[in-house]
């Protein structure tokens, strides 16, 4: 299947004034050059740590630490049930299992820490710190990450909530996407065919998909089974159309936050439940340091949320804050990084369709950027970031790409008469 930039470009129509969101992080920070000068304290963090600003701020304002103030912002979402991308109640591993991963830098000592495929503890952005507290390493992951944060005093708990438990089973019943078979980097991939695959016939349904019906209407039938399949569940009606667009397109959550003070000080941390229906013991660029999350105390900081095994490639966080330290502005910085993912691909785009980043980028002086591979995930609802530096606010991304990203395993394009009825 053919596509071009071209074709991105045609129907890319940025949402954000209809969904009322601020300028872009690249307007304020020019409004800021202009005016020459840059507010500290400042915070800034992936859109899920917008209701969680508040607090931190005032925290820092007062003189808290950088890291505990980032940290305040992440565990928010950590704690909160709802939020099936980060902590308690995030989507679990192929395996029905919950794993996250965290890591943090704490600038004013340069000091790291890392846990990687945890299960059990939700607050692993917590326990990142505490590996450098109690511990001379810098990294721990899986069963001994686990007993070192029980040792620490982390409570164990079962993460998986009724909620994830039950997209987990729809993923499980409908049985035609995981993450096995070759990536986008496989020199024998090719892209998926405008036809949508079959999901796994019920008992006494034939095995061949049934031939000679229009694309919407197998797409119909599609849903039709999936919402079936939910409703034998249990999954409450109002709750469906999320779980099968979790099941169809699984996504990637995280959240990164970096904190600034008065005095220059800064830190970052990064913390993720890590792609929905991963292989278990998978780990993306979220407890990487460098990757996922990298501070410098002389220079800033800088996170990452979207495609992980992209943003390790590359080396993302730690690419930008190198890139100011040889003095590139935030956003230079920033778009130096996704223009280093679209080489990794030789600008082929019918695989960085597949592809998505956001950068959140923060230098010492309070210059602040916030950058994306493309738009958003669909029209209406760009990729923002949240800022609070004395007024708490959302901030539309700026693009390197016009246009939408699409989830990968890669999936045929649903007739948008299905989307609009079914994924509302």
């Amino acid at each position: 299947m053919s596509f071009s930039r071209r074709d991105f470009v045609k129907t890319s129509v940025l949402g954000a004034v209809a969904a009322g969101l601020g300028p872009s992080a690249e307007a304020a920070q020019n409004d800021n050059a202009q005016s020459g000068s840059y507010k500290r304290p400042i915070i800034i963090c992936a859109h899920n740590g917008f209701n969680y600003l508040e607090d931190a701020f005032a925290f820092l304002k007062n003189g808290g630490d950088t890291l505990d103030a980032a940290l305040r912002v992440v565990k928010g979402p950590e704690d909160d049930p709802n939020d099936t991308s980060v902590g308690l109640g995030g989507i679990p591993n192929e395996e029905g299992v919950v794993e996250l991963d965290a890591c943090c830098m704490h600038g004013p000592t340069r000091r790291a820490g890392s846990v990687g495929a945890v299960r059990n503890i939700k607050n692993v952005s917590m326990v990142s710190k505490a590996v450098f507290e109690h511990t001379g390493h810098v990294m721990l992951v899986g069963e001994g990450a686990e007993r070192f944060a029980v040792d620490v005093g982390f409570p164990r708990e079962n993460l998986l909530t009724d909620h994830s438990r039950k997209i987990w089973l729809l993923w499980k019943e409908y049985h035609s996407r995981d993450w096995w078979g070759p990536g986008l980097t496989d020199p024998h991939w090719q892209p998926p065919l405008d036809a949508p695959q079959q999901a796994s016939p019920q008992k006494g349904e034939p095995q061949q998909p049934e031939r000679g019906k229009p694309q919407s209407q197998l797409w119909r039938d599609r849903y039709r089974r999936l919402e079936e399949h939910a409703a034998a569940l249990g999954i409450a009606e109002e709750d469906r159309a999320e779980a099968i667009h979790k099941v169809l397109f699984p996504p990637t959550g995280t959240i990164h936050c970096s904190a600034l003070n008065e005095k220059g000080e800064i830190s970052g941390c990064t913390t993720t439940s890590g792609l929905a229906f991963k292989l278990p013991g998978r780990c993306g660029d979220s407890p990487i340091i460098g990757a996922g999350c990298y501070t410098d105390q002389d220079v800033g900081s800088a996170g990452a949320t979207g495609s992980g095994e992209e943003n390790i490639k590359v080396a993302g966080a730690h690419t930008i804050v190198e890139n100011m330290r040889h003095g590139m502005s935030p956003h230079e910085a920033g778009m130096d990084a996704l223009q280093r993912i679209v080489r990794t691909y030789n600008g082929d785009m019918n695989r960085l369709r597949f592809v998505d980043m956001i950068y959140y980028v923060l230098r010492k002086d309070g210059a602040y950027a916030g950058v994306s591979l493309w738009e958003g995930y669909s029209a209406g609802h760009p990729h923002t970031i949240a800022v609070h530096d004395g007024s708490r606010r959302s901030e539309v991304a700026t693009p390197l790409f016009k246009g939408f990203s699409q989830d990968f395993p890669p999936e045929p394009k649903v007739p948008e008469e299905i989307r609009k009825q079914y994924l509302k």
